[in-house]
């Protein structure tokens, strides 16, 4: 079912407010818009925001084990450090939420520009809502610099397609944007710089056909029905993580995302726009595949003790989130559940043929042409495969076994059955 945004007006604060705060909610789930309207003494506009932002959140459980939170923005806004800022300190746009979460931005003013600086995010695990069963309890700070290009002065910053920055287990992801820092005289322009990413590209041209209008018919023929063009089969990417110089996970596979909606869409990953990111441990890896900052996917691997001596990994967790850049909605879907790709620990998992990872009702993810080794990497490349048509062999072998037997006790009974039978034929012949 595709996201429904409700909608809902400015929220009418006092007029010695700093502040206008603006929420909508989300159908889909709980993901909110914030307006920000941060004044001076004199009641002046300096910084105006509108805006729509997640945070997607890797932490580690008591078990030691990592999990995905997401986190969005509540109702329960407050605004407390805003500032226009003055000779000494920068513009500050700062927003708490939740409980008991932080962001902030701040503005500089350079040549005639003005861009964001230092984006400051501080998360808290006592939150049990969002972060259950988390190891360490309390507030985490991230702080990253805003990858922003600089925008005229007087002029308004609007971003429709999402931008992500991601930096300690965390991915910040922003849509919707609009923005104006070191506003003049109180007044928002109506002047806009666009991002990169909305702006437009030329299609090529093409000559239209020529319509004879005289003799067009005054009947109307039906249109002719268009068969939709199949989904190619991904391209399969190759990514990898390194722990200091070594490397430390390996992968290779195509993806195919299916979102089974009121709308059905299939989505191949493009690793020529794939960022890699992840992390690597002894019992744990995660593999975050980031396409064109509108796709994200996570692969969670761990390892378990089948017995004493034995040790082998699997596929435990799988994470999406995808952001439709038709409506400015985020879709997230997880399964934490997975028990996909055992493998022996030291060996490489090895997969050709089309697998299926049910992620939940809505999402699946098809993959192509696997291979996987998370863990035991050495001298940069796969160990020895294990591949999944031997799960075939190992349930045919038996079969076939089983058929052979089978017939062969057909064989000798028939061959004792006619033997009988003639034997006792030539006794009532002796008669």
């Amino acid at each position: 079912m595709e996201p429904r945004w409700s909608r809902c007006g400015p929220l009418r604060l006092p007029r010695h407010s700093l502040l206008l705060l603006l929420f909508c909610g989300a159908g889909f789930f709980q993901s909110h818009a914030v307006e920000v309207e941060v004044k001076d003494s004199s009641n002046a506009t300096c910084i105006y925001a509108k805006w729509m932002m997640s945070f997607f959140i890797k932490y580690e459980t008591n078990s030691s084990e990592y999990r995905n939170a997401t986190l969005h923005v509540s109702p329960n806004v407050t605004h407390d450090g805003s500032t226009c800022g003055n000779e000494t300190f920068a513009p500050l746009l700062a927003v708490q939420f939740g409980a008991g979460h932080f962001w902030s931005i701040n503005f500089t003013k350079t040549n005639g520009t003005y861009q964001g600086s230092i984006i400051t995010f501080t998360y808290n695990t006592n939150d049990a809502a969002v972060f259950q069963d988390a190891k360490k309890r309390g507030p985490v700070t991230i702080v990253v610099n805003d990858t922003m290009h600089p925008v005229q002065l007087n002029r308004v910053y609007k971003c429709h397609h999402n931008e992500s920055i991601e930096a300690e287990n965390v991915t910040q992801s922003f849509w919707d944007v609009t923005l104006q820092a070191f506003v003049q005289n109180g007044t928002v322009s109506k002047n806009e710089s666009i991002c990169d990413a909305d702006t437009p590209t030329l299609a090529p041209t093409s000559v239209s056909p020529v319509v004879n209008l005289t003799t067009a018919s005054t009947t109307s023929s039906p249109a002719p029905t268009t068969t939709p063009k199949p989904v190619e089969k991904p391209v399969p990417g190759n990514y990898s993580l390194k722990n200091g110089n070594q490397t430390c996970f390996l992968a290779t596979m195509g993806l195919q995302l299916n979102a089974s909606q009121e709308k059905p869409s299939v989505i191949n990953i493009n690793p020529k726009t794939t960022h890699v990111t992840g992390s690597c441990g002894n019992t744990s890896a995660t593999l975050k595949l980031n396409d064109s900052n509108s796709r994200f996917i996570d692969f969670v691997f761990v390892v378990k003790n089948t017995s004493a001596n034995t040790q082998r990994f699997y596929l435990k967790e799988v994470n999406i989130m995808l952001f439709v850049s038709t409506n400015g909605s985020v879709l997230h879907a997880e399964n934490h559940n997975l028990s996909k790709w055992d493998t022996s620990l030291g060996s490489s998992y090895m997969c050709q043929k089309e697998q299926t990872v049910e992620v939940n009702e809505d999402f699946q993810i098809h993959t192509f042409d696997v291979r996987v080794q998370p863990f035991l990497v050495k001298e940069n490349k796969y160990s020895t495969a294990e591949d999944c048509s031997l799960d075939v062999d190992n349930f045919i072998v038996p079969i076939a076994v089983g058929a052979a037997l089978g017939g062969l006790v057909i064989l000798v009974l028939m061959a004792y059955f006619v033997g009988h039978k003639k034997r006792g034929n030539a006794g009532y012949e002796q008669f």
